[in-house]
């Protein structure tokens, strides 16, 4: 299939998600004048800043639901910017007296600056086939995309980011080469929008063509064989000034003739019965079909039309017309398509389908990869004359080739437990990329002979820690109903298990996403701190299928919860550390998974922090694209749903009188896909409900979105402010990296 190349690798679904005052009785706490100290658990207090409480009260269903903190769910409002200063001073207020804030965004600084690449892919034909690959030197907000023109070239820089703002807020967010290799379509995005603009280079001369394509969101571009344009799907243009809030609807599938202005753009398909359906729209490799995968919602669930782009004016077909399946077309020869599907295979299988001359309402599926028998076909790539597969097992990487009749040929070994990338190629490539990285594996870049199955190195990193001095490990513990749900742990090698040591448990639990083993020098920064880090596949997630991930949805989603707190006990009960000890970390619907434990167990946690958070389960179908997270959540609207929405939701579940765990609530003013309101009618409610001496923060960043794109100088700042507070409310002892 010709795909267009994603750059940034967000922990999300595309359309997925997420976090004030204190107009309270009582006196307010005293402001903390000297720098905090870590040694024990400290539980420094703050006043907050007064959020005022409104008289809005919704009957849903009968049942009278309150929503005292419903003005700041208007980011622009006079009310809400004032209130955002004020809470941030006392945010970075308490942040500035922590002693090692200040060494801990340095060290972070010093592990960030290594060189990272992404895995090359070759585009093109003829004298105008080439490699591209991302870069970046090691401290640069944004990855630079390089091109080399044939074989022994030295790169050549062909978009730098960097350029194009001065504090590194626009990102490249997709791009796609056409078929011959001379134009590349890019996408950017600003201060962190899911909104995204489509421009068009000339690949040659680096000179960008006058073509801007606006409005376009969830979407990456597919160009026709004949190189004139590409396909690319929009929303309607929003609401002067309401971009970031209002809801979008109606996805549609255009073509953008290249030259041409964007009010000429041919509409390709629309379904104008359905508002709240998205259109990915790929050409395969051929160019002889256009394929259209219908998504509602995030539920894994899509149907596929295609059209046959060799006969004009060919009407757009249905290949799967049932919400009933997911079904993701990999490839094709000639009329026949080969499909990954869980249809009748909850770990997902391999078929294929024949589209010539489809009339029947059920097209028969010929089985090419069976389900496994136990792990999970996570994805399937058709290059190199035949299929790489992906598989799971135990949430972490094993990579098989396999002819074009599914029959085993080979297993790619790797170098230890954890996750690859890449593999990008077309079907008579006899070469591909991959990346291979574990929690203290920097990622390291591999070329592979397809024919053979030798990897060579093609780069890796040298970071600044020694890898040796950690070990990893994945237990399995039982959760509250039994279920054995698999965690990995890391820690420095030689950790006493005397309950004392300092802990950040980390999970999601959601919209069918695998955690795997992954490397960032974020963790190790605070590993070095003597933390262990915990990460449990949680139910919800998609580390065993769409059995687990549905035993974690809807009206099961209290198991997710579940599994998190058994998760603590375990660590507890294991003696790696004490209740008291534990933070716990999350975002978006991680941030969900936070807010949703404080409030259901604030005696098992020591400390929290909720990153761009979804709080408020009640409305969060109201805003941008929280309509689609309805297939994995259910809705208010629903009055079967209500009871169980209302029985989690973190902002409906906070108890005045409550002593809370110190709490770091995380937001960002541009974040257009779980908006901030979540964040800040949380961090309001349980300020006002907090009873105990403990800081309830919130932190907002502006010029920032939901985590993609973000510059690296923000990302190293939140990291270092996240550490920063997990360490004085967890009373960790600093480490001789910071002091």
């Amino acid at each position: 299939m010709r795909k267009s190349h994603v750059v940034s690798s967000a922990a999300l679904v595309a359309v997925l998600g997420t976090v004030v005052g204190l107009a309270c009785a009582g006196t307010a706490p005293k402001q903390a004048t000297a720098p905090i100290q870590e040694s024990e658990p400290v539980r420094p207090t703050s006043p907050y800043p007064v959020s005022k409480q409104i008289d809005i009260v919704d009957d849903l269903h009968g049942v009278k639901v309150a929503d005292p903190y419903r003005w700041l769910e208007d980011p622009d409002a006079r009310d809400t910017v004032s209130w955002v200063q004020a809470q941030n001073a006392l945010t970075f207020g308490w942040l500035d007296k922590v002693a090692t804030r200040d060494a801990m965004k340095q060290r972070l600084t010093a592990l960030w600056n290594y060189e990272r690449y992404s895995p090359p892919f070759i585009e093109g034909k003829g004298k105008h086939r080439r490699t591209y690959y991302w870069k970046n030197d090691g401290l640069q907000n944004q990855a630079v995309l390089y091109v080399v023109d044939k074989v022994g070239a030295e790169p050549r820089l062909l978009l730098d980011p960097n350029a194009l703002s001065a504090d590194g807020t626009i990102a490249l967010s997709g791009m796609a080469i056409s078929d011959d290799g001379t134009l590349m379509a890019y996408s950017l995005s600003s201060g962190g929008s899911d909104w995204t603009d489509w421009h068009v280079k000339d690949i040659a001369s680096g000179i960008d063509k006058a073509d801007v394509v606006k409005w376009s969101k969830f979407s990456g571009a597919s160009w026709t064989p004949d190189n004139k344009g590409f396909y690319y799907s929009r929303y309607p243009e929003p609401e002067n000034g309401a971009d970031l809030e209002q809801a979008n609807y109606f996805h549609k599938v255009y073509y953008h003739t290249v030259g041409e202005p964007q009010d000429k753009d041919r509409l390709i398909f629309e379904d104008k019965e359905h508002d709240k359906r998205g259109f990915a729209a790929t050409v395969t490799e051929d160019g002889a079909w256009l394929v259209i995968s219908v998504w509602e919602g995030t539920d894994r669930r899509n149907r596929v039309y295609f059209k046959d782009l060799k006969k004009k004016d060919a009407p757009v077909q249905k290949l799967f017309d049932a919400f009933d399946a997911g079904y993701n077309v990999v490839g094709n020869t000639g009329s026949v398509f080969y499909v990954v599907t869980d249809r009748d295979a909850p770990r997902q299988r391999l078929v294929k389908v024949d589209v010539k001359g489809l009339k029947a309402p059920e097209p028969k599926l010929v089985e090419i990869i069976a389900q496994p028998e136990k792990d999970k076909i996570e994805s399937v790539a058709m290059v190199g004359g035949g299929f790489l597969v992906k598989l799971l097992h135990n949430a972490h990487d094993v990579i098989q080739f396999h002819d074009l009749k599914g029959k085993k040929v080979r297993e790619l070994p790797l170098p230890t437990i954890g996750t690859s990338g890449g593999f990008a190629g077309k079907s008579k490539d006899t070469e591909t990329y991959y990346s291979f990285t574990s929690f203290t594996y920097p990622t390291v870049i591999y070329k592979v002979d397809l024919k053979s199955g030798v990897s060579t190195l093609w780069k890796q990193p040298k970071v600044a820690f020694e890898p040796g001095e950690y070990e990893t490990k994945q237990v399995f513990y039982p959760s509250t109903d039994g279920t054995q749900v698999p965690m990995f742990i890391v820690h420095k090698k030689g950790l006493v298990l005397d309950g004392k040591n300092p802990t950040y448990l980390y999970g999601y639990g959601g919209f069918n996403i695998s955690l795997t083993p992954s490397f960032s020098p974020a963790l190790i920064g605070l590993l070095e701190q003597g933390f262990v880090f915990a990460q449990p596949s949680l139910r919800g997630g998609g580390e065993f299928g769409e059995e687990w991930h549905e035993a974690g949805m809807l009206k099961k989603k209290q198991n997710v919860f579940d599994d998190f707190a058994s998760a603590a006990r375990f660590l507890v009960d294991q003696k790696y550390t004490s209740h008291q000890r534990i933070g716990i970390g999350g975002g978006s619907n991680g941030g969900l998974l936070v807010g949703a434990s404080m409030t259901q167990h604030p005696e098992l946690f020591g400390a929290g922090v909720a990153m761009v958070g979804v709080m408020d389960m009640v409305r969060f179908h109201k805003f941008t694209i929280g309509h689609a997270w309805v297939s994995e959540y259910g809705s208010a609207d629903d009055q079967e749903m209500l009871p169980t929405l209302l029985s989690y939701s973190p902002l409906h579940n906070l108890k005045a009188g409550t002593s809370y765990p110190p709490m770091l609530i995380t937001t960002a003013d541009h974040d257009d896909r779980v908006v901030p309101a979540h964040s800040f009618k949380f961090a309001a409610a349980m300020q006002a409900a907090q009873s105990g001496p403990a800081p309830v923060l919130i932190r907002i960043d502006v010029k920032a979105g939901h985590g993609a794109g973000k510059p690296t100088s923000k990302v190293i700042e939140e990291s270092a402010d996240r550490w920063s507070f997990l360490m004085a409310t967890l009373g960790a002892t600093p480490m001789p990296a910071l002091q």
